[in-house]
């Protein structure tokens, strides 16, 4: 396999998990937030910072905060790199380059999925699409990987592919952690005033489609520590940063086959990350969540960086 299109069918896998993990908070954010129990949570420049700040990181102070520039730019923007639209149009573009190892129906899938978001109308989207628009690109998402996962090989090819959605998906509930986090400082308050009991830990669970899980496994109202636990550490939940770790740790194997990869090796950084994870405790990421996310963050980077670097460099 060439270089380039191994490279095309990682980013591939990234593109898709990233446009789900937008259309989902875009969605569950705004629409919990008309039921929050209290009025920051409730407040719309509250709501719209934390679906930018997600999205694209820090917000610019000169930024007019509006419903319809937020959502525009979220959403449908061709101008914005982290709008689903460029999502979705990456994610084609990189499998045209791997069009030879893919499935015709994961292909037609992709294709079908790109062709309902650039045909989709931005004004109608901004107005009243919102709900309509963001349920569509999850459900088309779910069945693009149900494609991957029950029509390719599980060779080299679908390694690499996930690797990517993997990577990506971890990537993401980092940035959601770190969004949600902030919005319990800032809004101080949920079914009591506390920050630990914020209403903002629910919305987060909901984000990321882990509420009904977090309640079936602690069997009690989501707390910073158990969501924090749950998200984080569970490797038992599909869409914790512990459990992309261990899919990673899994599919990287297949490209490396090294018993005892070198230190300098993609495969050893991740090894010793998934280590560092799954011993650590909780206790030592609530009192510093900040710090974790920076830290996880920049081990993502560079583990995405190494594997480029040893396997897509051409």
């Amino acid at each position: 396999m060439l270089a380039r299109v191994a490279n095309n069918l990682f980013w591939m896998g990234r593109y898709i998990e990233r446009a789900e993990h937008l259309a989902r908070y875009l969605n569950v954010n705004y629409f919990s937030s008309l039921d929050a129990p209290n009025e920051k949570s409730q407040s719309r420049d509250h709501v719209l910072h934390s679906l930018l700040f997600m999205a694209n990181g820090p917000v610019d102070e000169e930024y007019e905060l509006t419903e319809k520039n937020v959502f525009y730019d979220i959403g449908m923007s061709s101008e914005q790199p982290f709008s689903i639209l460029n999502s979705i149009k990456y994610a084609r573009e990189n499998a045209n380059g791997a069009r030879d190892l893919i499935s015709t129906e994961l292909y037609e899938s992709i294709n079908k999925f790109y062709h309902f978001v650039l045909s989709y109308d931005s004004d109608y989207f901004v107005t009243k699409g919102l709900f309509d628009f963001t349920t569509q690109v999850a459900e088309s998402t779910s069945i693009i990987r149900a494609k991957i996962r029950g029509t390719l090989l599980h060779d080299e090819v679908y390694a690499i592919i996930m690797l990517g959605v993997n990577i990506e998906r971890a990537t993401q509930v980092v940035r959601i952690i770190q969004a949600k986090y902030y919005d319990a400082l800032n809004a101080q308050g949920g079914y009591d005033k506390k920050f630990s009991k914020s209403y903002e830990w629910t919305t987060l669970l909901k984000c990321i489609e882990a509420y009904d899980m977090m309640r079936r496994h602690y069997k009690k109202t989501p707390t910073s520590l158990s969501t924090l636990e749950f998200l984080i550490l569970n490797p038992e939940c599909p869409r914790s940063v512990m459990n992309s770790l261990v899919q990673v740790k899994n599919h990287i194997s297949v490209l490396n086959e090294d018993k005892y990869p070198g230190k300098d090796t993609a495969a050893f950084l991740i090894g010793k990350t998934h280590a560092q994870y799954r011993y650590r405790t909780v206790d030592t990421i609530e009192g510093n969540v900040e710090s974790f996310i920076e830290e996880i963050q920049d081990t993502l980077i560079e583990i995405a960086k190494k594997i480029e670097k040893e396997y897509f460099n051409y």
